[in-house]
Order: structure tokens, then sequence, then C-alpha cells
């Protein structure tokens, strides 16, 4: 699975296009729709953004609950209704909505924010703040990864 990695900071022009960065376009490259899926973030003041074929993986998570259910309304009314499909021009940039530009406090610039199998688009100045915080708390609290236990299980057997 290719992954977005990385901050990188690119030019808002005044009609709302930006650049979506070249590493970012190749973990995108090869899918049906040459472009990005975008929708509000519920927790921060970014876009989230993926492929489709990351969209349609959230569509497979909402789909474990019941079609008629609260969590199922709430789930597709916050994330497909929002989510709006952005082709890139022949220059891979897009086209920013203006929903989003306000969601996200958006001027004259963008960091794509790589959050491995999606990204994020902030405002730079406000990623920076909330990225300080994030490392000071992982550090506070002593947050570490396990490592992926190898196929088979411990010691890697059968």
């Amino acid at each position: 699975m290719a992954l977005f990695l990385s901050t990188m900071i690119n030019k808002v022009d005044r009609k709302g296009r930006v650049s979506v960065p070249a590493a970012f376009r190749s973990v995108l490259s090869g899918q049906a729709f040459h472009g990005i899926v975008a929708f509000p973030s519920f927790k921060h003041p970014a876009a989230q953004c993926g492929g489709m074929d990351w969209m349609e993986k959230l569509g497979a998570g909402v789909d474990a609950y019941d079609m008629f259910s609260d969590e199922h309304d709430t789930l597709t009314a916050a994330l497909f209704a929002n989510a709006q499909q952005l082709a890139f021009d022949g220059e891979g940039r897009i086209m920013l909505p203006e929903n989003l530009i306000a969601h996200a406090g958006l001027t004259d610039r963008a960091a794509f924010v790589g959050r491995g199998p999606q990204f994020e688009i902030w405002n730079p100045d406000t990623f920076a703040d909330y990225q300080a915080d994030a490392v000071r708390q992982a550090a506070e609290k002593g947050l570490t990864l396990r490592p992926s236990a190898p196929p088979g299980g411990e010691g890697g057997q059968p």
C-alpha cells in the first residue's frame, strides 16, 4: 500500500487552484479517477483527502452498520454528502471549493500533510501549531507503536 508522507506547502492562487505535491500525485496514479476526493475534517480545521480507493474503503466501513441505522445515516451524510471529487488539471493542480477553503482557513498557502493512507490540507500556520502540540503530547504520554506480529503469530510459527 502506498502512503502519503511528509508535509509540503504550496501556493494557492486567487482562483483557488493549488498544485498537489508530485509525491502525492504519484501515490494516486493508476486510479480510475484522475484527482482526489476531499471533505471537511470532523476533528480539525482541514480537508481530509485521498484517492477513490480510500473512499471505497470508507464506504466498506460504513457498510458495517445496518443500512437504515442512525449510525449509517450520520456517517453517510457526513462523509459522502460532503465529499467532492477534485480533478487534476494538466499541471497537477486542483480547484479548491469555497467550503473547503473556508473550513481549513486557507488564504494564499496550503499545507499538504501526509497521514499514511490519506492526507489533509491545512492552513500552514494552524498545522504548525497543531503539530507542535501533537509532538509534545506524544512525548509526554510516551506514545509508541508496537511492531506488527509476524505471519503465523508469535515467533512466526503457523
